[in-house]
């Protein structure tokens, strides 16, 4: 059993090192590539430059140009761009009918100003070419995987729409059985669905997406809506970072430092389960990193600052925890019922102090914009992974450990 449980851990540690070394790295296999973390990371505009837009409301007698509307503008601008914020865009009003856009990491003007203005005008058109719903009817608008008649899994985008879009969709699905209904976008055909029933749920669906990828673009435009205002660019440059390489780099080496520092006092007091926490923090940070990188989080120089904080918050658990686990063997348990115990003992106060930190985040994510949304997100993220690495992968790999015995003197463990 010991035996078993050395290999075990021996082979938990080598596929930590080789996550590590792929992460930063990266890794060619055939045609089969992982690109290094530094590459698939986005950079801010601080960073790696973007571009920059500056966009002129359109006056016109019948459409004048009003406070509400240049905010609403700003509103959809920002929702396109920075749906879940963390790409970290600066978006701000100019004189009272100019908006300007920085967008980071994007060095194509074309793609800058098609991601800005597109309208996504959604109608659906009966077969005597009358529209009977259009984007202002739907409520909710989400991009998932549904089974098709070949049981096979498309992506499609799901509309669920307001009362009187239901009521309108309800009576056109009565009136035109077996005929079709046209869903156009920007007055292009994008699905052409037969009606076999009447339907009064609210609910319809986009079919003939390629992919989850370009479902999610559709649904994203879908929520945003059509701009408020005609909006014609009367500015737009590429523009390079404002901080550059060396003032990356060098953060970049800050953070190793300190991070270094932080493992060598944590590894000294508290050895064997110092030992532990040391792996589990590896593992906080390439999960962080991973996390990131899977929903496109954008990295500032402050957003750096913040991560290599969020280290020292993940390892205040691990502080939590190894304090008691000493009080435990001090009273002459065993180790592994310390170990239990001392766990028991610290997750109250830990879950208590995360909630704590996750509700300010939320507050911010709901109440803020821009930086501040994304700083709120990138903070919830640590602490959800902090409390998972500090809660789970700190005991088991702990527990594991022990249960070895390479080190049976328990003043290795803290007493």
């Amino acid at each position: 059993m010991k035996l078993k449980n050395a290999l075990i851990f021996c082979m938990v540690l080598t596929l930590i090192f080789a996550s590590g070394l792929v992460m930063f790295n990266g890794l060619s296999i055939g045609k089969y590539e992982v690109v290094p973390i530094s590459e698939a990371i986005n950079y801010g505009l601080d960073l790696t430059g973007g571009v920059y837009v500056v966009l002129e409301a359109q006056d016109s007698p019948d459409d004048p140009v009003t406070d509400e509307k240049i905010d609403r503008a700003i509103a959809t601008i920002r929702e396109r761009i920075d749906n879940l914020g963390v790409s970290e865009p600066i978006i701000a009003r100019q004189g009272n009918d100019r908006i300007r856009v920085s967008i980071p990491n994007i060095q194509d003007q074309s793609e800058a100003l098609q991601l800005i203005g597109k309208t996504a005008q959604l109608e659906f058109v009966d077969p005597n070419g009358e529209i009977v719903l259009t984007g202002a009817h739907v409520d909710q608008s989400n991009a998932v995987y549904q089974t098709d008649d070949f049981n096979r899994q498309t992506a499609v985008v799901t509309l669920k729409l307001n009362q009187e879009g239901s009521d309108a969709f309800a009576e056109a699905t009565k009136e035109f059985i077996n005929q079709v209904i046209e869903i156009r976008l920007d007055n292009e055909v994008i699905s052409a669905p037969n009606v076999q029933t009447e339907i009064t749920d609210g609910e319809a669906v986009i079919t003939g997406m390629a992919n989850l990828e370009e479902a999610g673009n559709l649904a994203m435009l879908i929520r945003a809506g059509a701009l408020p205002v005609q909006l014609e660019p009367i500015e737009i440059t590429t523009v390079g970072p404002s901080l550059g390489q060396d003032s990356l780099d060098k953060s970049i080496l800050g953070g190793i430092i300190g991070i270094s520092l932080v493992l060598a006092f944590i590894l000294l007091y508290y050895r064997v389960p110092g030992l532990i926490a040391c792996l589990a923090l590896i593992i906080y940070i390439l999960l962080n990193f991973l996390v990131f990188t899977l929903i496109g989080v954008t990295i500032t120089l402050p957003g750096i600052a913040g991560i290599i904080l969020s280290v020292g918050m993940a390892v205040d658990a691990n502080v939590i925890i190894f304090e008691r686990i000493k009080e435990e063997l001090k009273l002459g348990k065993s180790l592994m019922a310390s170990i239990d115990a001392g766990f028991k003992r610290a997750i109250t106060a830990i879950i208590d102090g995360n909630i704590t930190t996750i509700i300010a985040g939320v507050v911010l994510f709901a109440l803020g914009s821009g930086t501040v949304r994304g700083f709120a997100v990138t903070l919830m993220i640590g602490v959800v992974i902090s409390m998972f690495t500090s809660l789970t992968i700190t005991k088991r790999l702990l527990k594991l450990f022990a249960s070895t015995q390479f080190i049976k003197n328990n003043k290795f463990y803290g007493a």
